[in-house]
């Protein structure tokens, strides 16, 4: 498989970057609910986009992290002088796993492209990249902003042919969300399904290729 991928594409927001790092350092100023919230926070940030999505409009992805945020607070009724501020600013430098740089290196070591495809801001995205020191590992970070959808509309995807011109089938595609796996294999990238949490299988009949941790990319047979 890897002689005939031109590029590795990820998705940034629990691929590449933990996205319950932000709660989990201030966990003791939030308390007890903070697993909770950190959750409830990224049920709804994702819910906001696809509505959004649906109805027509596009407030962007930092938005709507700051909606699903106050949603989360009220929901579990964490409060706290400065804490919401606190949290988005965590939000802005999430942890990267840590097999994260190890993996890209590998990657272009075998003569691959690497790049990042997400729903995040420039901005959001510029900021995430330099906090985990991964910027030199990468040779584009395109974010949604291009046009004014989110995915997983099949107009984000095609924006990889736009940036490396290569086709859908020379691309694999490196998800954490099921949800973006099914999409990404739709629009014909091989897609590979980062299943952390150990969910269960969905969207059946998708040929994506489920793995625990981005290693495994290293080790997967054409």
């Amino acid at each position: 498989m890897t002689d005939r991928i031109a590029a590795y594409v990820f998705d940034a927001y629990g691929t590449l970057f933990d996205v319950h790092s932000a709660a989990s350092r201030h966990a003791a100023e939030v308390g007890p609910a903070w697993e909770r919230l950190s959750e409830l926070w990224r049920t709804k940030q994702l819910e906001y986009n696809w509505v959004e999505s649906l109805i027509g409009r596009h407030p962007d992805f930092w938005t709507l992290t700051e909606r699903a945020l106050d949603h989360a607070m009220a929901a579990t009724g964490v409060t706290g002088a400065g804490l919401r501020e606190a949290l988005l600013a965590s939000y802005r430098t999430l942890d990267a796993y840590p097999e994260v740089p190890d993996v890209l290196r590998a990657l272009r070591a075998r003569g691959a492209r690497t790049a990042i495809l997400s729903n995040g801001t420039p901005e959001m995205l510029a900021t995430a990249v330099r906090a985990a020191g991964i910027g030199a590992l990468l040779d584009a970070v395109i974010s949604v902003e291009e046009i004014g959808i989110f995915k997983p509309d099949r107009r984000v995807y095609q924006l990889v042919e736009k940036h490396f011109g290569v086709p859908p089938g020379a691309v694999s595609f490196q998800s954490s969300n099921a949800w973006d796996a099914a999409g990404a294999s739709h629009f014909g990238f091989r897609v590979v399904w980062i299943n952390r949490a150990k969910r269960p299988r969905e969207y059946a009949g998708d040929p994506v290729v489920e793995v625990r941790d981005l290693s495994a990319l290293l080790t997967l047979d054409s």
